[in-house]
């Protein structure tokens, strides 16, 4: 049985909202992933010479502050760099295939931990971290709100979870397309370069967080209305 917001198969249940906004947010991270693995490898065949690394090399640094900081446990660029792309497709792969499964939210956090371990990015972690935990509500069975006054707020609210959806990946891409290229529109002082960047980054993240929460009550009013 299938409705807006939920799918129920037997005693199994998915929140088909939460499940995109989820889905949506790790094969964003799946592609940073690829983009660091990828300028790692340029570096080709020689030692990181520690754990913190720089994923773009001095040959291929677009912009002044344009290194993306990574960790890695490999002490080789080409192989750490092979080892994060395939990573990150796998997160992508997962994403649109997997998630949804049992154990979905599991295999994801693992695939996030080992990006992080492979080179995939520092600043990735507290999305990945936020990005996990919502994952934990795809299967759970949520509760509607009771209160006819907040019950149509709640409503209200949910109308926007593809809104802030949108917004936020709109506004994380431009973040990450900064850290590489630092192309800002009519922007050239590296300084306000990275201000733009961090400003996107932080609001990509709260409207991410917003995509979440609406997303949680849309599938929650869904579920109330299949238990009626």
């Amino acid at each position: 049985m299938k409705q807006a917001g939920i799918s129920k198969t037997g005693s199994k249940i998915v929140n088909r909202t939460i499940l995109v906004v989820v889905a949506t947010m790790a094969i964003i991270f799946g592609v940073g992933g690829i983009g660091h693995g990828f300028f790692e490898a340029l570096q080709g065949f020689t030692p990181t010479n520690g754990l913190v690394i720089h994923a773009i090399g001095e040959a291929d640094k677009m912009w002044e502050y344009g290194n993306e900081p990574a960790f890695t446990v490999i002490p080789n660029f080409l192989i750490t760099g092979i080892a994060s792309m395939a990573v990150g497709i796998a997160i992508i792969v997962w994403s649109v295939g997997f998630l949804h499964r049992r154990n979905g939210p599991t295999v994801l956090l693992l695939l996030f931990v080992l990006l992080f371990l492979v080179g995939g990015g520092i600043g990735q972690v507290v999305f990945f971290s936020i990005i996990w935990v919502f994952s934990t509500f795809i299967h759970k069975r949520l509760k509607p709100s009771k209160n006819e006054k907040t019950g149509g707020l709640r409503k209200k609210t949910a109308r926007f979870w593809l809104i802030f959806l949108v917004a936020s990946s709109i506004a994380i891409l431009f973040a990450l397309e900064i850290a590489v290229f630092g192309l800002v529109p009519f922007v050239k002082n590296p300084d306000t370069i990275t201000l733009v960047m961090l400003s996107s980054l932080a609001g990509g993240f709260i409207l991410m967080i917003l995509a979440f929460l609406s997303g949680m009550i849309r599938d929650a009013e869904t579920n109330g209305r299949l238990a009626s």
